[in-house]
């Protein structure tokens, strides 16, 4: 009898240490999980706020746009439009000083031939630095990058004064035409060039030995087996380049000359000026509208532009 007591008590003894030893792990996951939780709580809550702060100019634009044009000199301001002003946007189209499906053609033109020569271009001379050994390609790289840090206002009036000794000399009109705007990017970009050598450094070597040894040119190798494999590094090039293009402001004013030559963000600046007082409504509808293709382009080549970020940069 006493032998079964002392089991009974050892066992009740055991128990009572698990379960107090339980009850201290229980009671400790929770002050854990509730600090990690305060802590993504509190990174969720910044980047909402980030994002908030982000959006709101958008938000503002879109909502001027859908307002009267009492509306958007009213004091104090109101953020919701009453009424809705959905004509606004067709408004836009029937300006007197403003042609802006001509505007997002010639945008168009330059978007398309800048973007397809950039990339080619760029992705040429990226092969030459990551894949063909020569010497001095790394001081000729270094020197490529150093072109990053020139910003454009300082080299706008050689590029003027260049192109206007090529109309005199050539016979062939630059200025006032969109060739100054497009014909440059056809020798590629800095940043461009950077991009997608990193990228072509991560492509095994194997692949393009592989291909040397069945006979492929380095032409070949280049077109064949290096340009499909980074898809995704020229998606991100060309959507880079397509927007650099959709929103350059500073080119088209230096070298287009005439209305009928303007792009949608040189319209823009001439919508506003030649509207006497400023019609805020159409402006912001029309703003809206000139960023809405940015916008759509991004979310359709979203997964591309991720994988090409993602991707490039792992080696070299």
């Amino acid at each position: 009898m006493s032998s079964d007591m002392t089991n009974r008590t050892s066992t009740l003894q055991k128990v009572s240490s698990v379960a107090s030893l339980g009850a201290t792990d229980v009671a400790s996951v929770p002050r854990g999980s509730r600090k990690g939780l305060g802590g993504r709580l509190f990174a969720h809550s910044l980047l909402i706020a980030v994002c908030i702060a982000a959006l709101m100019p958008f938000v503002w634009m879109l909502s001027t746009s859908l307002k009267t044009l009492e509306a958007t000199t009213a004091f104090p301001p109101t953020f919701w439009p009453h009424p809705i002003q959905w004509h606004n946007y067709l408004d836009v189209f029937h300006q007197e000083h403003a042609n802006f499906l001509l505007w997002t053609r010639n945008t168009l033109v330059i978007a398309v031939l800048g973007v397809a020569g950039t990339t080619l271009s760029s992705a040429i001379a990226a092969y030459g630095f990551a894949r063909l050994r020569f010497r001095g390609r790394n001081a000729l790289f270094v020197l490529m990058l150093s072109t990053m840090m020139i910003p454009f206002p300082v080299t706008m009036v050689p590029l003027f004064t260049l192109f206007r000794w090529l109309g005199d000399h050539t016979g062939i009109a630059w200025l006032g035409t969109f060739k100054p705007l497009w014909v440059p990017l056809w020798f590629g970009s800095a940043f461009n060039i950077f991009l997608l050598r990193q990228f072509f450094m991560t492509i095994p070597t194997e692949l393009s030995e592989s291909a040397r040894i069945d006979g492929c040119s380095e032409f070949g190798i280049f077109w064949r087996i290096i340009l499909p494999l980074a898809r995704p590094a020229l998606a991100v090039v060309a959507l880079f380049a397509f927007l650099a293009i959709w929103n350059d402001f500073l080119g088209p004013l230096v070298y287009l000359q005439r209305p009928e030559q303007f792009t949608l963000t040189l319209g823009l600046q001439n919508f506003q000026s030649q509207s006497g007082g400023t019609s805020w409504h159409l402006l912001m509808a029309a703003s809206v509208l000139v960023i809405l293709p940015a916008i759509l382009l991004f979310f359709l080549a979203q997964k591309s532009f991720i994988e090409g970020i993602a991707t490039t940069g792992l080696k070299g």
